[in-house]
């Protein structure tokens, strides 16, 4: 039998950002030895060279998949993104390139839940003014505003994995926990949910914010919804930075409204650790600041290398979609003992009528198939019984059906 699949030490991987060293080990481990693992992120000119011949690539937060990129990268195959988010990749642009994107959308929840909860404890302490007043020299030795959080109410937006985890904790604690979705969610524990964002804004101490970047969260809370929450309230931000008016929050911190926050999204961040932090937010005292780390534990960072590349070595290896955010997800059987086909087309009509007559035709039984459509795309899977040459034509007879995106062969 002719080999048609490429070869696993043959499939190009580029990591960015620094991955975890588990996604390298793991991808190794199956077989993929040609690993270039890089430490920074790349952009313009330097990100569409490095494409050229990648098959499978990986990055974080910072590397902007765009469109431009993407017709970039003829080969490429599939995205994963090594986080929670995918905001840094154009996902209709790669799904219409016949590209999936896998992310890790829990492996960081639990880091996440700890640093909010460390924040509560210490904006209602004022550890973080104390902290800067003794690197001064000063000794603000008082309880005056320093305040327990047992028995006061923590409001979450958004009662997803992060949320809903957050609230476990959080009445761990003593807190009262409400909470706010714009999906019917049950409650975790005691916490009590509530009919509007603007009751968990009139009724929290601390309000916490886990939503999603979408259209429906950007500037979702602006100088209005800031003036509704309650004097000396504090706010914490941990999900996305285009969430919460940085401007409005800063002119409530200073007029008193507000007690105190922390961030740790922003609508503007640095690329890199050697450009500026710039924000309205910095110098004040009350405000607890931090780059984007909010999952930056080293165990969510080696959680998500494990799950992400384990996604990715399942799609190569055998077509399985599950996990992917832009695809319709196939979750498939192991094909040791078949050959399988894998076709990426448009979403028209004829497409699997046309796949099964070129098999027929060559007297080859189908032993499987598989199919999914969205309103974009389709994804047909097809195991046979027989061994396949490359004289028989079914690559280019494949390729040459109408509304085909692309084609591969796991033999």
């Amino acid at each position: 039998m002719s080999k048609l699949s490429l070869p696993k030490d043959r499939i190009n991987v580029l990591l960015l950002e620094n991955v975890h060293p588990n996604a390298v080990a793991l991808l190794n481990r199956q077989g993929y030895t040609n690993v270039r693992h890089v430490r920074t992120a790349l952009s313009g000119d330097a990100l569409k060279d490095a494409l050229a011949d990648v098959h499978i690539l990986g990055i974080r937060s910072r590397s902007q998949i765009t469109e431009e990129a993407l017709a970039a990268a003829e080969k490429l195959m599939a995205i994963g993104c090594f986080s929670i988010g995918t905001d840094q990749v154009n996902l209709q642009a790669a799904k219409i390139r016949g590209i999936p994107v896998f992310n890790a959308p829990y492996s960081n929840t639990r880091s996440v839940a700890e640093l909010v909860l460390a924040e509560i404890i210490c904006l209602f302490r004022g550890t973080f003014e104390k902290s800067w007043s003794a690197h001064e020299g000063g000794w603000m030795k008082s309880a005056e505003g320093s305040h327990e959080v047992r028995g006061k109410t923590l409001g979450i937006v958004g009662y997803g994995h992060i949320g809903s985890q957050l609230s476990i904790l959080a009445e761990a604690l003593g807190l009262r926990v409400v909470f706010y979705d714009i999906v019917e969610k049950l409650s975790l524990g005691n916490a009590t949910a509530l009919p509007s964002l603007d009751a968990v804004l009139e009724t929290a101490d601390v309000v916490s914010f886990h939503v999603p970047s979408s259209p429906l969260t950007r500037n979702m809370i602006g100088a209005a919804e800031i003036a509704r929450m309650k004097p000396g309230a504090r706010l914490i931000n941990a999900a996305r930075g285009n969430v919460v008016d940085i401007d409005a929050l800063a002119q409530a911190l200073r007029d008193g409204h507000l007690s105190g926050a922390a961030v740790d999204v922003f609508p503007k961040e640095p690329k890199g650790g050697n450009d500026m932090f710039e924000s309205p937010l910095r110098g004040l005292r009350n405000v607890i600041l931090t780059p984007h780390v909010g999952g930056s534990t080293e165990e969510a960072q080696a959680n998500i290398g494990g799950e992400v590349a384990e996604k990715l070595v399942k799609y190569s290896d055998n077509g399985s979609t599950t996990g992917a955010v832009n695809f319709v997800e196939v979750s498939l059987p192991e094909h040791a003992t078949v050959s399988r086909f894998l076709h990426i087309h448009k979403n028209v009509p004829g497409v699997l009528s046309a796949i099964n007559d070129i098999f027929s035709s060559r007297g080859i039984n189908i032993a499987g198939e598989y199919l999914r459509t969205d309103s974009d795309t389709g994804y047909v899977v097809v195991d046979v019984d027989a061994d396949i040459e490359a004289g028989m034509g079914i690559r280019k007879a494949l390729q040459a059906i109408p509304g085909t995106i692309r084609t591969r062969f796991l033999i």
